[in-house]
């Protein structure tokens, strides 16, 4: 009997990926394209782990087996109706156990070439983090350097409309990454589903093409980024991105108007900064939310916060910055992508490639 087993690297034989985990373990990361139809749910998958513990494997095994078959049941009714019958799913679970092992033995049963893959997403997560240690190392990088406030998110965007090849870290890990950058209402994604979603951005580049990346530390917000991204791009060229006081505050105006909205978790972060600053110091800095002044924090956490970290920190990590191209900058202009493209001119990319 020919098996049924299939080992990763023939996932893009398939006409579909089903991921036949729960909801939150879907969640949490999966194999990008993937369709999501539970076998267990949530709930159900506690039920059965329980029980197979306090009552025997033998109960827990059958508990499972009968949500299992009812649930199989219903995505063909719904999930898998309108599929054809040359249909070719490949089929995985959490390590290419019962749960994946049943469905594509019933779907072979009925006719439709099912596969499960071997491993399951254990042996997909795997392969991600191995293409973590070497993906990011075949790429140039150009890092945008600069104090918060400076508008270097707004350039990657315009460079991006620009034709650039760019790679925004921080939409990646729906974070701004600093300690106020929490995207309003966006929850970050899991350390596994940020790894993914940058292996996948890695993977459409042009090895031939410079990639412009956003300065950042290791961690951004609660994801952290792997170290062979971080010494490569910390060693390759930079853009030293410049602007006013006043445009910088003005940009951090609009940044921050969401937590101005929300007083007491914009306080709550900035009584985070004590220890790095005085109690008497933060205590102003909430004086100044409860007041509304916000023109007047902005330039206070300009001033006394983000400059002295940027000029702690920016020289320690790239190389390169002695030598970056200067980039006087106006983030609050409407001609950004016209900026860009004279940024892009500037740069002689021949000298940025990777040999």
């Amino acid at each position: 009997m020919k098996s049924l087993l299939v080992s990763l690297d023939k996932a893009g034989d398939f006409d579909e990926i089903v991921d036949v985990r729960t909801p939150l373990e879907f969640a949490e990361d999966h194999i990008p394209g993937a369709t999501n139809a539970p076998v267990l749910s949530n709930e159900e998958r506690v039920l059965v782990g329980t029980t197979y513990k306090q009552v025997s494997p033998f109960e827990g095994t059958r508990l499972g087996a009968a949500f299992v078959a009812r649930n199989i049941a219903h995505h063909l009714e719904t999930t898998f109706a309108d599929r054809p019958r040359n249909w070719r799913p490949l089929i995985y679970c959490w390590r290419g156990g019962k749960r994946s092992g049943s469905v594509t033995t019933l779907f072979n049963m009925i006719g439709w070439s099912a596969r499960q893959l071997d491993g399951g997403y254990k042996s997909y997560r795997r392969a991600t983090l191995e293409r973590l240690e070497t993906l990011p190392r075949r790429f140039s990088y150009v890092a945008l350097v600069g104090p918060t406030g400076s508008g270097k998110t707004r350039l990657l965007s315009a460079l991006h409309e620009a034709g650039a090849q760019t790679l925004d870290l921080e939409a990646l890990a729906s974070h701004r990454g600093s300690l106020l950058g929490a995207f309003a209402g966006v929850p970050q994604p899991s350390q596994k589903r940020f790894d993914t979603l940058l292996v996948t951005a890695l993977r459409e580049f042009d090895v031939n093409r410079p990639v412009f990346v956003e300065a950042e530390s290791r961690r951004i917000g609660s994801v952290t980024l792997p170290l062979a991204l971080l010494e490569t791009f910390h060693r390759g060229a930079c853009v030293e991105v410049r602007s006013s006081r006043a445009e910088r505050a003005a940009f951090l105006l609009q940044d921050y108007a969401h937590l101005f909205e929300h007083p007491d978790y914009f306080k709550g972060q900035l009584e985070r900064l004590i220890g790095l600053h005085s109690r008497e110091r933060v205590t102003g800095w909430l004086r100044l939310v409860d007041e509304n002044r916000r023109a007047e924090l902005a330039c206070e956490l300009i001033e006394r916060h983000y400059d002295p970290a940027y000029a702690r920190s920016s020289g320690q990590h790239f190389e390169q910055l002695p030598n970056a191209l200067q980039l006087d900058f106006r983030p609050n202009d409407a001609d950004i992508v016209e900026q860009a493209k004279t940024l892009l001119a500037q740069l002689d990319t021949r000298t940025l490639v990777v040999g």
